[in-house]
């Protein structure tokens, strides 16, 4: 057999001669265990490993505190706002959180100032990255077709979304990402003041409600929100649009949802 043949090769050429099995020189018992070797870590490895551990901690102290300070300042902010208009230019304005460098755009709220239904999503994607309008995409659409089934054109409500801010790679927003725009997300609720929020997945609920269920166990419930004036507003949970298109058969509690919605809003 030619010695320069590759591994590869000389496993096909096994193959192709019918060899199926492998002999050692040295018998053994296959159902004792391996010997473990000694793990050795030499002392400049433990070392580095130390340090880096010890240098960490400060990072991470100092990348919590940043988040404390984001948020405080989120809030103070967000206070000063007398209309949704002035609300947007300060969340264009606003530097605290990171997601804004790697964005395209900064996605705020849209629709009717005045509307009676107001729906949250989590964040936006990448249509909605492009065009700077929150749901524009195949999520969008549907959701768009979902409202005009019950009765409401998406330029009467007002969607918007937890974060302004697209995650890279569409990731799942970190906890801090959320808490640092969350004071925004509330304070357009202010401004609206909706009578009823419908909220779109399980992420956008806990944000907003922090009870740490599964949209599973919220949609279908009326469930509530207080706004910072003390008022109450009815919030109802449902999948996000996103969710059903790859899961068409959640369709249907989606629209059980969204009359229940049509039916508290027509009562009011």
């Amino acid at each position: 057999m030619n010695e320069d043949l590759g591994i590869k090769e000389i496993l096909e050429w096994y193959l192709t001669a019918g060899v199926d099995e492998t002999c050692g020189e040295v018998p053994f018992a296959l159902a004792e265990p391996a010997k473990e070797m000694p793990r050795i870590v030499p002392a400049t490895v433990s070392a580095a490993v130390r340090s880096a551990e010890n240098s960490a901690r400060p990072a991470t102290t100092e990348l919590a505190q940043a988040t404390i300070n984001a948020c405080q300042s989120a809030r103070e902010l967000c206070q000063k706002a007398e209309t949704l208009e002035e609300l947007k230019k300060m969340v264009e304005e606003f530097d605290g959180c990171a997601l804004k460098l790697t964005a395209n755009k900064t996605v705020f709220g849209y629709g009717s100032g005045t509307a009676r239904l107001l729906l949250i999503g989590e964040a936006p994607g990448a249509d909605e990255d492009r065009s700077g309008i929150p749901f524009v995409g195949r999520s969008g659409q549907l959701l768009e077709k979902m409202l005009k089934a019950i009765g409401f054109d998406r330029n009467e409500c007002f969607i918007t979304n937890v974060l302004p801010w697209r995650p890279p790679g569409n990731r799942t927003p970190t906890e801090g990402e959320i808490a640092v725009c969350l004071p925004f997300l509330k304070r357009q609720i202010d401004l609206v003041s909706p009578e009823a929020i419908m909220i779109l997945g399980g992420s956008a609920a806990n944000a907003l409600l922090d009870n740490g269920e599964p949209i599973s166990r919220m949609r279908g419930k009326w469930l509530e929100y207080k706004k910072s004036d003390g008022g109450k507003v009815p919030v109802l949970a449902s999948f996000h649009p996103a969710y059903l298109l790859r899961n068409s058969g959640q369709k249907a509690k989606a629209w059980v949802d969204m009359l229940r919605m049509k039916q508290k809003l027509c009562n009011n």
